[in-house]
């Protein structure tokens, strides 16, 4: 169970997280442009696209209409997705789990059409491509 300094010592630190970070005041889904619109205290605009979020990533705009601020400011929630942000980790580029975000710059950079990427793969070819996986027994 928790004690009483416990509860002292989480109240501070929030009090502190709240006048370190910015909060959010306002969401919005903008159906224009599909991107969400989140106004914060410092009075900056952060906009975004749903399909770069863990959890938002296949959204219908019908899903992304209702959006509720949790009154600390810091969580950004879509009741029809059940989908939670974290708003400080948003800031700092936190976009989904690590295995999510991994998988999503794996993906990107396999979609790579560099000239260094071709050579590469040309010169792979030429080798007899990849070798075969050994077959353990």
């Amino acid at each position: 169970m928790a004690s009483h300094d416990d509860f002292e010592m989480a109240n501070k630190r929030g009090k502190e997280l709240q006048e370190a970070l910015p909060r959010a005041v306002s969401a919005h889904h903008d159906r224009k442009s599909g991107q969400i619109v989140i106004n914060l205290s410092s009075r900056l605009i952060l906009s975004f696209s749903p399909r770069d979020i863990q959890g938002l990533e296949y959204a219908k705009p019908s899903q992304l209409s209702a959006i509720e601020i949790s009154p600390s400011g810091f969580g950004i929630h879509f009741p029809k997705l059940d989908a939670d942000l974290y708003l400080p980790g948003l800031l700092e580029g936190f976009v989904g789990s690590k295995k999510w975000m991994a998988a999503r710059l794996g993906q990107s950079g396999g979609q790579s059409r560099s000239r260094a990427k071709k050579t590469a793969s040309r010169s792979n070819g030429r080798l007899g491509g990849r070798p075969k996986k050994a077959v353990s027994r």
